[in-house]
This record gives structure tokens, sequence and C-alpha cells, in this order.
């Protein structure tokens, strides 16, 4: 009798990793359930701003402990393994650097692009797991015509978590197991239920796991007071597209492209933050039609369904400059080793330095990079 498949399942302590255990496990696979400690959520508690203590958020104790009472009703072997200095290293240095140099960056793209799948996979052969399972909302299969696998949004729209995705590598995407990907949301509060998981009706959780509230100038101030630093001073001018200075700011790292609150001035028509220049310290604001661009520049590429995008290569694609942005019609064009352009057929708004720019044709992930500096300036 052939001995069924060992699968490790990233188990977060929500309810759709913990039903992808229970999933597997009906099916007969043997399975193991994995947790990577990523940040010590006491850590920072009582600096000014930031909250005492840290409850409902991604990666908290409540979700290791919830993982491990699941693991524990499902009958299955669980580990917890502590990856706080990579995390720090690969997610959270970065994140500070980036908000400093005037950009937004994505924590959670990053952790899974440099970190989750990473570790999660190379622990799992340590256990003699040689796939992983997730309760990512995503498809994926692998094309023989192509010879490539493929990486494809959910059936539940709603939840597409592709986005954050793009990083995967062929190696990864070939050792890793979407469950969830042709279920919706209820179907699996549904089935947790069923399986008597105590997580069937557990929130979903919002924030950063390591920025509760979602103050991020909290969070800079704390964690460089811990580091024995202080923000920089970047201090400067709020101003207009044409020059005129409005104003003055504390520092630009209070500031991302498209935000409309907390400028500090006043004006008779909606103004947004335009550009933020790094060097200047400049924060430029303007109207909403001048928050509109034609176009993008990526590097820092990851090909999926296609090997490589040549320089002066044009595709037609859809693109996503966020993760609420419906995906935006254009047409891509490699412009060198590691960066290509895009030209959108209709001006997007809110192009954002620091963000990821996904690419799709139809439900398929092409590929993605990370916006850079400059976005071409606003259209008329």
């Amino acid at each position: 009798m052939p001995v069924p498949e060992t699968i490790a399942v990233a188990m977060s302590g929500g309810v759709d990793s913990s039903t992808v255990a229970a999933l597997l496990r009906a099916q007969g696979c043997q399975i193991i359930g994995l947790t990577l400690q990523l940040w010590n959520q006491r850590r920072l508690a009582g600096h000014e701003g930031m909250p005492e203590a840290v409850q409902g958020r991604c990666c908290s104790i409540d979700d290791v402990y919830d993982a491990r009472r699941v693991a524990e009703h499902l009958g299955i072997p669980y580990y917890l393994v502590n990856q706080e200095q990579r995390f720090e290293d690969e997610v959270v240095r970065p994140f500070v650097s980036e908000y400093l140099a005037g950009r937004t960056p994505i924590p959670c793209t990053l952790c899974n692009n440099h970190l989750k799948f990473d570790q999660l996979l190379l622990t799992a052969r340590q256990i003699g797991a040689e796939r992983i399972a997730t309760g990512h909302y995503a498809r994926n299969h692998f094309d023989p015509e192509r010879n490539r696998w493929i990486l494809s949004r959910p059936a539940d729209r709603s939840k597409d978590q592709t986005y954050f995705l793009f990083g995967l590598t062929q190696e990864q995407l070939a050792r890793t197991l979407f469950p969830l990907g042709d279920t919706s949301k209820p179907e699996v509060r549904g089935l947790a239920a069923q399986a008597g998981l105590n997580v069937a009706e557990k929130p979903d959780s919002q924030e950063i796991c390591f920025i509760p509230g979602g103050d991020y100038n909290a969070f800079l101030k704390a964690y460089l007071e811990e580091q024995g630093q202080s923000l920089p001073d970047s201090a400067g001018e709020l101003v207009t597209t044409t020059g005129e200075v409005l104003g003055r700011h504390e520092g630009i790292q209070s500031f991302t492209v498209g935000q409309r609150k907390g400028l500090g001035l006043t004006s008779a028509n909606p103004l947004y933050v335009v550009n933020i220049d790094a060097a200047s310290h400049q924060v430029t604001v303007g109207s909403n039609e001048e928050l509109m661009s034609h176009d993008l520049r990526a590097n820092r590429l990851n090909w999926i369904s296609i090997p490589t995008l040549a320089a002066g290569e044009s595709i037609r694609v859809q693109i996503k400059v966020r993760h609420r942005h419906t995906p935006a019609d254009a047409t891509l064009t490699g412009a060198g080793e590691d960066e290509v352009t895009a030209r959108f057929d209709e001006p997007q708004r809110a192009i954002t330095p620091g963000q990821s720019a996904v690419f799709y044709q139809g439900d398929e992930v092409v590929g993605g990079g990370w916006i850079v500096e400059p976005v071409r300036p606003p259209c008329s």
C-alpha cells in the first residue's frame, strides 16, 4: 500500500490555513503544521504612540495559540519555527528604509517574496515533506506547452491574493499547493465549522503584523529609538505642481502618494500628495487630475508565465498597481535586463513608488516588479 504524501501546511492561526490543514487531513495526506514566528509582539510596547497590548493582528501570540489548538484538534504534528531575526533583516528594516526615503513599501509582499515561501519549503524538506500548502486564495498549475508553472487568480476574486505572490519562483510554485483556489470565503468558513475548528468565525486580520493601528509614524519613531537612532530631519516644503510654496512639513515619512488627509493645508479644492522628493524633502500636492499618470517604470522583476521580456519587446497586459486596484489595460515593454516600462490605455490614479506592479493576462500572472522613481509627470 503506498505511503501517503507528507505535506507541510503553513498555519497562521486563521480560518483559511486551518481549513487547508483539515481538508488535506481528510483526504488522507500526512500533514505537518508549521508556523513561522516572525515578530515579538511585546517588542516596542509602551513606546510613545505604541499600545501596551497587541491583539487581533496577523502572526500574533493569539494566532500561534490558535494554530497549535487546530493542530491538536486534527491530531497532526506541529512546529513553531523562529524566524524573527530574518524577518527583521529582510522585511522590517527595508520597510523602515523605504519609508524614510519617501517611498511606500508593501511588507506583506516582501515577506512572501523573501522569507515565507523560502523558509517554509526549506523547513518542509528538513522534516520530510516535499511540498507545502497555504491558505492563500490563488491557483497554480503546470503548463507542459510552455514548460512553466502558472499562477492564476482564484475563483473568489474578492479574496484574490496573487498581487502579493508575484515573486514566487518556478521551484516554489512547483512545490506549493493552494487548496482554496476554487473556494469562496463563506464556503471556507462552512468547511471549518464542519471540521469542528474553533477558528471558523475568527475575523480576518487587516493590520500589518508589526504596526498596530496602522500608525507608521509611531512605529518608525519607536523602532529607531530602540535602535539608538532618531528620525532623520527630512522637514521641507509643501509645494504645488507649479512650484508655489504652500507651507512646510515635519518629515517626508509622514506622506504617501495619493494621500489627502493630514496635509496641514486649507484649500478651496481637495489636495493630494502627487510626489515626494527625498533629496530636496519637497512634498508636491495637487488636484486629483494631477495625480493621474499614463506611465510607470518597474524593476526587480520576476516572471512567471513567460521566461523574460527582452529589451524593446512589448506585450499587452493588465496591471495592478496596488492590491485593491482593478487591473488596467497597458502595453508592457522591456527596458533592460531587469526593468520594464508600461503605458496605460487610460491614466491611472496614484501610481506610487515602492508599491508593486503586477502584470496579468486574463487570470494568469505574467510577472511583476517594484514601481521605481521617477513616475512620469502626471498627464493633463
